[in-house]
């Protein structure tokens, strides 16, 4: 059954991404002659109107083939007016655009739909006190639970980090304990951290740790697009700067999972709850969006590239160019 859920939670994010494309193929007269969920052998195909829709043997990616768009052959041409080639580079640009967009929406779209069911998250409670840090000398103990932090409001524990930014400015909390509030003022100190990305980091720290618990957090209707965007934007600038690590050597190429991974993780996310399977889901769904717009050759962004030298300097890259970056 997880098995079976990964390979549907996949071939949705991958419709989804084609159906941008397609979308703004047609929004621009572009003649889409094979819309395909999957790779290889058709195991189901129809023609509607002019356009063959497939589902192919292997599920694990997909395709929507424009007229006069060829990547295995970046010199294919077709001057037709209902063509890729005809079109305006801008117009392509906004085609190549809408795959990463539709990823980006169906994650904003679930992000918002769970923060509407609630967004289970960690709570401001306090677990550990560091021996001789700022927390400790102001008096803060286990248990005690930060209700605001110069007077804004702690909701979760990453709010915390979010409010201790600068070692010169004073901290006034406000915490909760045994029933009573009571008030704190403290100045932050420069600690040593690590990074998600096990970087060693100087920041501005008071030395207390999360006691685990964890608490759920409803949002209105109106709340939750903000929620929304916010998620998606984070999840994006993560995802991004996971690569930009990547690159500079600080992950290990070893450490990164493919599409085993990626199938493995979604069959356990589906075993924990459909909240968990949502939240993975739009993960993925903006993993896929930022991939796509890498300058890749073979990819959407590479592609924007090549679109993008055409309209600053009005004509395409030299046939020699995009065979050697194309093949």
């Amino acid at each position: 059954m997880g098995l079976l859920t990964s390979l549907l939670v996949l071939s949705f994010l991958i419709f989804v991404h084609e159906l941008g494309h397609f979308l703004a193929a047609r929004y621009f007269g572009i003649h889409v002659e094979v819309f395909s969920i999957g790779f290889g052998k058709k195991v189901y195909k129809k023609v509607v109107g002019k356009t063959e829709y497939a589902l192919s043997a292997i599920p694990l990616g997909g395709y929507v083939k424009m007229k006069g768009q060829e990547d295995l052959d970046p010199l294919t041409q077709s001057n037709d007016d209902d063509s890729y080639n005809s079109k305006h580079p801008f117009q392509r640009i906004v085609v190549l655009l809408a795959g990463p967009f539709a990823n980006f929406l169906t994650a904003f779209v679930l992000y918002v739909i769970v923060a509407m069911n609630g967004f289970m998250v960690l709570s401001p409670t306090i677990g550990k006190t560091i021996e001789d840090s700022p927390a400790f000398h102001a008096g803060l103990q286990k248990g005690d639970i930060i209700l605001d932090i110069n007077r804004i409001k702690i909701n979760e524990w990453k709010d915390v980090s979010k409010a201790v930014k600068d070692p010169q400015s004073q901290l006034d909390i406000i915490i909760f304990r045994n029933g009573v509030e009571k008030q704190f003022f403290l100045y932050p100190k420069v600690l040593e951290s690590q990074t998600i990305f096990g970087e060693t980091v100087q920041k501005p720290m008071i030395g207390i740790a999360p006691s685990g618990d964890t608490k759920t957090i409803y949002y209105s209707f109106g709340e939750s697009f903000s929620v929304g965007i916010e998620k998606t934007i984070e999840s994006s600038k993560m995802i991004f700067l996971s690569i930009v690590k990547l690159i500079e050597g600080v992950i290990s190429p070893d450490n990164l999972g493919g599409i085993i991974s990626i199938m493995d993780v979604t069959a356990k996310a589906s075993d924990v709850g459909i909240t968990a399977l949502m939240l993975l889901t739009a993960l993925i769904s903006v993993n896929l969006g930022v991939l796509n717009l890498l300058p890749i050759p073979a990819l959407d962004g590479g592609h924007i590239v090549f679109q993008t030298y055409e309209l600053i300097f009005k004509r395409p890259p030299s046939e020699k160019i995009l065979v050697q970056l194309t093949i």
